[in-house]
């Protein structure tokens, strides 16, 4: 019997052995990993991609009942490598605009947890910030359920050179902030942004509240905890409540029905991965008749669902517009670039603006 435990105990020496220089050579390759993923501004988590590697590893393991077992270990074993890119993330640096609380900041931080988000006065300053190199990437509203697409982030987007390397969806719960000492009752005026107010008309309305608008709703909490007067709300989010130190008075206000803001992750380099299924055209048509119609018959004829359509006006050129159209699938592939030689036909500019993956909610 101790011939045997011994053996047994030999044989899990030597496999340790083995397992700990492999897991360090696995972690090396995690760094890797992230270094890709920050030049292309990309998220830690890659769910697709861990799912992918998760099957193709258990087959491996012919014992069933073992592989079981295995199935545990490797998600464990990819949960560490994603906590060490974490780490490595911390010095990340993720611009958006507005000020702490702000959605920009939630979304920013759901992305990209554990980096060094980076407040900037404006859409264009956050921007720049990535073009000037003081931020790595950029957090920017592309389009909301309620109020229609973030003209200026559309703006800078076509006439800049940074890429979107993904789309994320943030569903917007406006709540009633007060005072900790603060109900209901006290609330004589509430105060945030105007979307905010607007989709919490009818709330607003039955209430009675007075209302005075602020430049986003983190602004407006700030306001609330600064000037503590207990007669004084602001409208916005749980998370935003906490960094300025009030109550939610009443939760989910925003009666107009689903709120969702869509953001896009931008950086200076264009990504092409797997996971990112869907891209980002943006062109200017010639001012012939026709053009536009061609241009999407194109798009068409090469096998490829538009599931966005929209036009901006020329910022230099009166009654001029550019076009934004998202589209299932990538451009990297043959009938891709066959498509682009005849959009480039037909388009005074053309761009592919970027890759992302479709309906990723955070």
């Amino acid at each position: 019997m101790s011939n045997k435990l011994d053996e047994a105990r030999k044989i899990i020496n030597e496999v340790d052995s083995k397992m700990a220089a492999l897991f360090v050579e696995r972690m090396r390759a995690a760094e890797m990993v992230y270094e890709h993923k920050k030049e292309f501004g990309l998220p830690i988590l890659d769910q697709a991609r861990e799912d992918a590697v998760i099957a193709k590893n258990a087959s491996m393991i012919e014992d069933e009942t073992l592989q079981g077992y295995y199935i545990d270990y490797i998600k464990h074993l990819m949960s560490l490598s994603r906590a060490y890119q974490y780490r490595m993330q911390s010095g990340l640096k993720v611009a958006y605009s507005g000020v702490e609380g702000a959605f920009a900041h939630i979304a920013a931080g759901r992305i990209f947890p554990d980096s060094n988000r980076v407040s900037c006065r404006d859409f264009k300053s956050a921007y720049d910030a990535v073009v000037k190199g003081s931020a790595d990437v950029a957090v920017l509203p592309i389009e909301n359920s309620y109020a229609g697409e973030v003209g200026q982030t559309m703006d800078l987007i076509f006439s800049g050179n940074l890429f979107i390397n993904g789309i994320y969806e943030l569903e917007i719960h406006q709540n009633l902030l007060g005072l900790p000492e603060a109900t209901v009752d006290d609330i004589k005026k509430v105060t945030s942004h105007s979307q905010a107010l607007s989709q919490c008309h009818d709330y607003l309305a039955l209430r009675g509240f007075d209302t005075e608008e602020a430049n986003n709703t983190a602004v407006a909490a700030k306001a609330v905890a600064d000037l503590k007067d207990p007669s004084l709300g602001a409208i916005a989010s749980v998370e935003t409540a906490e960094i300025y130190g009030l109550k939610v008075l009443e939760a989910g206000i925003n009666k107009s029905g689903e709120n969702t803001t869509r953001f896009a992750v931008l950086s200076k380099v264009g990504a092409q991965t797997p996971s990112l299924s869907n891209s980002v055209l943006m062109f200017t048509v010639k001012n012939e008749a026709g053009s536009l119609a061609n241009a999407i018959s194109i798009i068409g004829k090469y096998g490829y669902n538009m599931t966005a359509l929209r036009s901006r006006p020329l910022k230099k050129h009166s009654w001029q517009y550019y076009f934004y159209i998202e589209i299932d699938g990538t451009t990297d592939n043959e009938a891709g670039k066959k498509m682009l030689e005849e959009l480039n036909q037909v388009c005074d500019k053309l761009k592919v603006a970027g890759t992302f993956a479709s309906h990723s909610e955070i």
